[in-house]
């Protein structure tokens, strides 16, 4: 973790834990938390500009295989520990390790997000929101946007 997000993260620790509006640079760095144990960290997040909404979490998997990144939904995500830094999503690591790998240049098509969604066996976010748009062939996402 960087000079600047341990700042952070001590500042977040301190603050009391009651509150629920965080920045997503608040969450940036912490552990994500499956049934089975720790897989990675929360490397950034994706927004759909559109919606004005976080599609996808960032998940840096490196230090436990060679790999990269993996995305999750936010709604995936069960709890987030603040005091322990921590995202508790209801995942397996296996799950996570075998996901569609993302990168920066990964374009975020509807193909790729069923391939995820249906690799999860997750209901896709877009049939149960309204006003999604069914045959957007790529979603306007911003990679590492800050959602505050």
């Amino acid at each position: 973790m960087s000079p600047s997000a341990e700042a952070l993260a001590e500042r977040v620790r301190g603050e009391s834990p009651d509150s629920h509006l965080r920045g997503s640079d608040a969450v940036t760095g912490y552990h994500i938390e499956t049934a089975d144990g720790e897989i990675g960290h929360v490397d950034g997040f994706l927004m759909d500009e559109d919606a004005w909404a976080i599609r996808y979490i960032e998940v840096a998997t490196r230090n436990w295989w060679p790999g990269g990144k993996r995305l999750i939904s936010p709604a995936w995500v069960e709890r987030v520990s603040w005091t322990e830094s921590r995202v508790h999503v209801g995942l397996s690591k296996e799950a996570i390790k075998e996901a569609p790998e993302y990168t920066d240049s990964t374009p975020i098509t509807r193909e790729y997000e069923n391939r995820l969604h249906l690799h999860y066996g997750q209901t896709p976010y877009w049939l149960y929101e309204t006003g999604h748009k069914f045959y957007a062939p790529e979603r306007d996402f911003t990679p590492g946007a800050d959602a505050r």
